[in-house]
């Protein structure tokens, strides 16, 4: 309760500090919105030299990519690391952090936390009704709990991948950082994985699962039976790799030592 506590009360001061800036709110959400614009725009500029893609329809790649959205919106809400290195090893607030009674992975989300990112999810649910209108899915009403555990499972994964990356900054003492890479590496999960040479599909499946982000679980609503076993994986996964995100963590902070300064 201490925990949750504290993260009401983080999110009422973000609310209200953002709320004073509104035009800036809705900047960074119409960029947000632009670039997915982009990746949409580029989906359909493929579709329209070819009707099939390795035997996947247009509305059911797009279906993919509208799902892809939801999760990626509550990673990118919550665990938005990529400057950790820079911010908190290289100009030392991370000794500031270890100074409060609060877990420091904990304190760190809680800073960087951009809640206005969760409205990148309402562009892909509103591709996901398009889609599956025109696909004529059915749906069940245990489906909405089902998406919720996928969601929460594929957002997992993305902040167990991006926490273990920041953990190289305990560890390390170079400025550089592979965050903007790996951002780049997992765009893959947004396309069906059978597209892809056998090597890469297995990289994106177990050692780098952004496949359990976007094809796997979207797979299920598609009623694609061949992929439901890897769809019920997606929580699973995303526990597995945010528990070793997060052992890792633990581990850093053990061995970290301060600025020096």
């Amino acid at each position: 309760m201490f925990y949750v506590s504290v993260f009401v009360q983080y999110m009422a001061q973000y609310m209200k500090t953002k709320l004073q800036y509104r035009a800036d709110v809705l900047v960074e959400w119409l960029s947000d919105f632009m670039a997915q614009a982009v990746n949409l725009v580029f989906l359909l500029v493929v579709f329209g030299h070819t009707t099939l893609l390795h035997g996947w329809t247009r509305d059911e790649i797009l279906f993919i990519y509208g799902f892809f959205l939801v999760p990626y919106a509550v990673f990118a809400a919550f665990f938005n690391l990529w400057d950790f290195n820079e911010r908190y090893i290289v100009q030392g607030e991370m000794d500031r952090v270890l100074t409060r009674p609060v877990h420091s992975l904990f304190q760190v989300i809680l800073e960087r936390m951009e809640l206005e990112s969760l409205l990148g999810a309402i562009p892909g649910l509103i591709i996901m009704v398009y889609t599956g209108a025109r696909l004529s899915l059915t749906f069940h009403w245990y489906d909405v709990l089902v998406f919720i555990l996928f969601v929460i499972g594929g957002a997992l994964i993305y902040a167990g991948i991006f926490i273990s990356l920041a953990t190289v900054s305990f560890f390390a003492d170079a400025r550089t950082s592979i965050m903007p890479m790996m951002y780049n590496i997992s765009g893959y999960g947004r396309y069906p994985v059978d597209i892809y040479h056998r090597v890469i599909r297995y990289i994106l499946t177990w050692v780098l699962p952004f496949a359990f982000v976007g094809v796997y679980p979207a797979a299920y609503f598609l009623e694609k039976k061949e992929w439901y076993s890897y769809a019920f994986f997606t929580p699973v996964v995303g526990f597995v790799f945010f528990a070793v995100a997060v052992k890792l963590w633990n581990a850093g902070v053990r061995r970290y030592r301060g600025t020096g300064s």
